[in-house]
């Protein structure tokens, strides 16, 4: 029997994710099209330490949260760990800022859209639809004895769209748990 995964796609024009004979990890797709600018340096500064003055710049980087149109209900006890794709910081230009996101089975309201967190390496566009990141279902350190043997003795998971998920409750994106 396989573990169930409830998905809600929140922009059917993106391609499903689908489990795929040549690898373990799920594809993610970018949900819209998002334009990147390039890190900008500032002014330059200065400032001294230990008595030596020094010149410097502030760089910024574009950092923007790329949608990626589906929300999922996890069967308790299991989260998910989501990546980038190896080809992302040579072929858009950017990287997931947290290098691994970690998505606990308590975010899975209707409107918890998964998001990628990006930074810009250089001016770049991802287009809608584009593969970006990849993510695995994996026991959470909080599942219980049963929900280890289950999934040991499961024959992996499955994935199923619904039109809804079945929490209403939403935990409003990502960073809502705290600081602390």
């Amino acid at each position: 029997m396989k573990q169930k995964i409830l998905i809600k796609r929140i922009n059917k024009s993106i391609q499903f994710p689908e489990i795929v004979k040549k690898g373990d990890w799920i594809d993610l797709r970018a949900s819209e099209t998002m334009r990147f600018k390039a890190p900008q340096a500032g002014t330059l500064k200065s400032r001294t330490i230990n008595g030596q003055e020094e010149k410097f710049r502030n760089v910024s980087f574009d950092f923007q949260m790329m949608p990626l149109g589906i929300a999922m209900q996890l069967p308790k006890g299991f989260e998910a760990v989501v990546i980038a794709r190896s080809s992302l910081p040579k072929g858009f230009g950017v990287m997931l800022a947290n290098n691994v996101g970690l998505i606990d089975n308590s975010y899975n309201g209707n409107e918890d859209e998964w998001k990628a967190p990006l930074i810009a390496l250089r001016d770049t566009t991802i287009t809608e639809g584009e593969r970006i990141c990849q993510f695995k279902i994996q026991l959470s350190q909080k599942a219980s004895i049963w929900q280890k043997l289950k999934w040991l003795f499961s024959n992996g998971i499955k994935l199923i769209e619904v039109e809804e998920l079945k929490n209403k409750i939403n935990r409003n994106g990502f960073g809502s748990s705290g600081k602390q």
